[in-house]
């Protein structure tokens, strides 16, 4: 596995080459990537991995100085995993002086985390197009969990006409059911273990719809109930969408195809903000 910092280099070692997996991250790897990384071994001859914290798709009040970095333990992961070239620029290599181009989506980046996190999702698609563009792959891997960034992405190489195809990967669980993320290591160990609230709320939600619930308000109110018992969170949304679109479902509307809508929701517990989303089935 080979290590490379700058965009130069990077297209020399894969100058040629015909079947490149990508996997783009910010590092602080977890099982989760790994099993990005594991499909995109199984599809491709070659898996390039980056590993840039991006600091365009952070808030000002928001943790990118704060965001866990531990280089050495990703390289161990990676490797593990099957990664052939690991990707490492520094901010000025992917953002040089002079710098003034961005892209600025909406349709599926406007709801949710559009209106929570603004420009968010302008520093993620100019990030991925960059790195896209960079590494020239014919397919890249994003975990579901990040639900409506994969649909984001999606929409940015549909309507500007990229060629890489964007792969979709299940969401990797702990044993309690907890989204894995990098950001789960702000727990400690006992608040971690009150964090399983979010899955245990999405699942009651789909057991509602599975129990014959069809109004979008009724699926909902019961993960809410879920929800509520915790007392140290801070719910941002909870919601039912469609699923192409991320527009949300009105309270009252009958819910009949089941593949057609995703829960979504996002939360702070003990300060940490966590997001985890479910299909109906």
């Amino acid at each position: 596995m080979q290590v490379i910092h700058t965009i130069q280099a990077l297209r020399g070692h894969l100058k040629g080459k015909t079947s490149i997996g990508f996997v783009p991250t910010m590092g602080f790897l977890h099982q989760g990537h790994a099993s990005l990384i594991r499909q995109a071994r199984q599809d491709h001859e070659t898996v390039v991995l980056s590993i840039f914290v991006n600091p365009t798709q952070f808030g000002p009040t928001e943790d990118f100085s704060s965001y866990p970095r531990n280089l050495e333990a990703d390289l161990a992961v990676a490797s593990e995993a099957g990664a052939d070239v690991i990707f490492a620029p520094e901010v000025k290599e992917m953002y040089p002086q002079g710098f003034a181009t961005s892209v600025e989506p909406a349709g599926a980046a406007l709801p949710l985390e559009g209106e929570k996190r603004p420009g968010h999702f302008s520093g993620v698609t100019t990030v991925v197009l960059k790195l896209l563009n960079i590494v020239g792959a014919q397919s890249a891997y994003f975990g579901e969990k990040d639900f409506q960034q994969v649909a984001v992405v999606r929409q940015m190489v549909r309507d500007l006409n990229h060629p890489t195809r964007i792969v979709a990967c299940p969401t990797l669980r702990e044993a309690s059911g907890l989204a894995m993320s990098s950001r789960n290591s702000y727990f400690t160990p006992g608040q971690k273990a009150q964090a399983d609230v979010i899955y245990r709320a999405l699942m009651a939600s789909r057991a509602a719809h599975q129990q014959g619930e069809r109004t979008a308000g009724g699926i909902l109110e019961a993960g809410r109930v879920v929800l509520q018992s915790q007392e140290a969170l801070k719910l941002e949304y909870f919601t039912l969408v469609d699923a192409a679109t991320l527009q949300q479902i009105e309270q009252q509307v009958e819910v009949l195809g089941d593949s057609e809508y995703r829960l979504l929701v996002a939360a702070r517990l003990f300060k940490v903000r966590l997001i985890d989303n479910m299909g109906l089935v």
